[in-house]
């Protein structure tokens, strides 16, 4: 364990004396890096931000703000970690954390380091100076800023929902906000400016032995499926949004977990003419980014699903292994008819994604297998939508999620996919709404039988998140909001 370790702040720090299940979090306290607060252990506060060295689409690196709560510490070995403490000093503040103090954003302090780190992330974003941001939302009028018709980007580019996985805890984000907005460009000779024309460090295999469980990053896809042969009771992990919880919650171990986020087969991105294929191991902010748009439904999808720190590990494949009932990406898959590919050391198989799920949690996929990637076909269809019911609107769990995809030939719907979450013990194909939807127009009249039916697809429960009566109104509605929403023609068929 003498020659794994972590560059922290511009010095490598060696990873003695940590478990395999040990967070970056808890370790970069230990060495004296308390600046990051465990406020939550679920990735839902974001007290605990730091930045990550990952490689950008060009060649260089992208500072990321992730959840070092939820991140073992043996995931980065041979990795670069900026904390709050490696961004200024007192005597020297970085512009963010000077921002935030002249905003009078600091508050109590607790959350502030990470708020610091998700800012900064923003901050060398690049091409946000110059407004590079995503699509603005429209607001009231109230919320207007300096004039812009867009409460969720300042005048220096700044996206705002940089910030919405870290909650402040004491007199309001008014001041944090104003502290964003207020930032210029970094200055020449910025030292992590200046990092990001050079590439991220190179992944490197791994291997830690712990009294609690051993940690393994393999090289290849070949050893990975090789040690999920022989051991099948390893826990496969990649973004560790999901098994994290579990470790620092409820106190869950392997006895191996095997790290795959970074394995280059499972990082691809085809657009092809017959249709997409997603890596099933890139972050969903990766997948976001490299789409740039070309499956809009999934573009409805990424900005509800968590926060950008979730979003920066969390993956697709991670999404799909767990088998939530209430997991974002299925039922706006389920609509797109997407296809699993699953692979072991024997070799491939395909699933459609509607057959993949077979019980709370379970499904089809073999312990010796992983999913290596998840396959669109084409065409898109023309009318889409997400539709998400949370408690929050951004950073919560769904307590109902809808994907809905309508093709139209001449006005009338031609083909009908429906992907619900929430609603049973696996996310589910809502086939008796689809059956009433194909063959008749799309009007207003059609919307309204198919929406009755479609508030009794599944077996909704009431649970602390809602009742399993709201939960079926939220159904009904889905469809009218999205014939509310689809253009028409003078004549009134769907443009």
């Amino acid at each position: 364990m003498d020659h794994i370790g972590v560059m922290v702040n511009g010095r490598r720090h060696p990873l003695q004396g940590v478990s395999a299940h040990s967070t970056a979090l808890d370790w970069l306290r230990g060495i004296g890096l308390t600046g990051c607060k465990e406020g939550c252990a679920e990735g839902e506060c974001g007290a605990c931000a730091v930045l990550l060295a990952m490689p950008d689409d060009h060649g260089g690196t992208r500072w990321t703000a992730v959840n070092a709560c939820l991140v073992p510490v043996a995931a980065l070995d041979g990795q670069e970690v900026v904390t709050a403490e490696g961004l200024g000093s007192p005597e020297a503040p970085h512009p963010v954390q000077a921002r935030l103090a002249e905003a009078g954003g600091s508050q109590c302090g607790y959350c502030t380091p990470g708020f610091a780190c998700s800012m900064a992330g923003e901050f060398y974003r690049a091409g946000r100076a110059a407004g590079d941001a995503a699509e603005p939302q429209p607001a009231d009028a109230e919320d207007t800023v300096d004039g812009r018709a867009d409460a969720h980007h300042g005048p220096n580019g700044f996206d705002l929902h940089a910030l919405s996985g870290n909650l402040c805890r004491c007199t309001g984000y008014r001041p944090i906000r104003d502290a964003a907005y207020a930032l210029g460009e970094p200055e020449a000779g910025d030292p992590l400016a200046d990092r990001r024309s050079r590439p991220a460090p190179d992944v490197v295999a791994t291997r830690l032995d712990g009294p609690d469980g051993r940690f393994v990053r393999p090289a290849s896809l070949d050893e990975a499926l090789g040690l999920m042969r022989d051991e099948p009771d390893a826990m496969v992990v990649a973004g560790t949004t999901d098994w994290g919880v579990d470790v620092n919650l409820r106190g869950r171990r392997a006895p191996l977990s095997i790290a795959i986020e970074r394995l280059p087969e499972l990082r691809t991105l085809d657009l092809g003419d017959a249709g997409i294929e997603i890596g099933a191991a890139l972050a969903l902010s990766e997948v976001e980014r490299r789409l740039d748009g070309a499956v809009p439904l999934l573009a409805e999808l990424f900005p509800r699903f968590a926060s950008p720190l979730i979003r920066n590990r969390a993956t697709i494949g991670g999404n799909l292994g767990t088998a939530s009932p209430i997991g974002d990406t299925a039922p706006a898959l389920l609509a797109l008819e997407a296809r699993v590919v699953l692979v072991s050391a024997a070799g491939e198989r395909e699933v459609d994604l509607a057959d993949y799920f077979t019980g709370y949690r379970e499904t089809v996929r073999r312990p010796d297998e992983l999913i290596r990637a998840v396959r669109i076909p084409l065409p898109l269809a023309g009318i889409f939508a997400f539709h998400k019911v949370a408690k929050r609107r951004f950073d919560d769990i769904s307590s109902v999620a809808v994907g809905l995809a309508l093709d139209l030939d001449d006005g009338v719907i031609a083909g009908a996919r429906i992907g619900l979450g929430g609603v049973a013990a696996t996310p589910i194909r809502a086939r008796a709404t689809e059956a009433v939807l194909v063959g008749r127009p799309w009007t207003l009249e059609t919307a309204r039988d198919a929406a009755s039916v479609l508030g009794t697809e599944g077996t909704p429960m009431s649970d602390h998140r809602a009742s399993a009566e709201y939960r079926s109104l939220m159904l009904g509605t889905a469809l009218l909001k999205l014939h509310r929403s689809t253009p028409l023609t003078p004549e009134g068929v769907p443009a």
